[in-house]
């Protein structure tokens, strides 16, 4: 693990897929984000594996010599295949000790195309920022309106009362893999949220 006076501006946890997805654009969108953290200075934080969107996300961030550090249960190890040509490789015990070894290195979490994985893994870290638990961006990449539906529902849930309004806008959306970058740049400009109390049965801010 590089030392804190080696460390790079920033860490980004990016959430995707181990599978590539219908045709070629997804591996290249993934490729493109990662292309362009390593490009800004920025290191990557995610699951660790080496196939799928994870392997061209990863790949790309090595080839531009950016910092890699992956955290992958033992169980995944060989399904996700793990990268073997990390700046780290963190072998953990459960699927929860991941997501919270992600979080702590991580200063804002962005969510690739991905299934069931993916989506568990961008809301937690939702809710996290919901209860207050932390106060880092969470951005939604929704190449090729991937995401459109998912959105869609949650503007039903706050119509039916489920979701409030200030807490549907913790996710921030870029559409496609250049507008990543910006989009944090902006945000962590921004003043930082005020985490509410939830046992107050306060929100936090938007």
């Amino acid at each position: 693990m590089n030392n804190e006076g080696n460390r790079t501006k920033r860490r980004v946890c990016v959430f995707c897929a181990s599978a590539d997805g219908v045709g070629g654009e997804f591996r290249q969108a993934a490729a493109a984000v990662g292309r362009a953290l390593a490009g800004n200075g920025w290191g990557l934080v995610y699951g660790g594996g080496h196939v799928g969107l994870m392997g061209a996300l990863a790949d790309a961030v090595i080839a531009a010599g950016g910092e890699t550090i992956g955290v992958i249960p033992r169980a995944l190890e060989e399904r996700e295949v793990a990268h073997r040509h990390l700046t780290e490789l963190y072998v953990v015990e459960t699927m929860h000790e991941r997501k919270q070894k992600m979080a702590d290195y991580a200063d804002a979490f962005v969510a690739l195309p991905g299934g069931y994985g993916t989506l568990d893994e961008f809301f937690e870290v939702l809710t996290w920022s919901q209860l207050g638990i932390h106060a880092k961006p969470c951005v939604l990449v929704d190449f090729h309106g991937y995401f459109r539906q998912l959105l869609a529902f949650l503007d039903t849930a706050v119509k039916h009362g489920f979701l409030k309004q200030e807490n549907r806008h913790l996710i921030r959306l870029a559409n496609m893999p250049e507008e990543v970058v910006p989009l944090l740049e902006k945000l962590w400009a921004e003043p930082p949220r005020v985490p509410g109390r939830p046992d107050r049965g306060e929100s936090p801010e938007p």
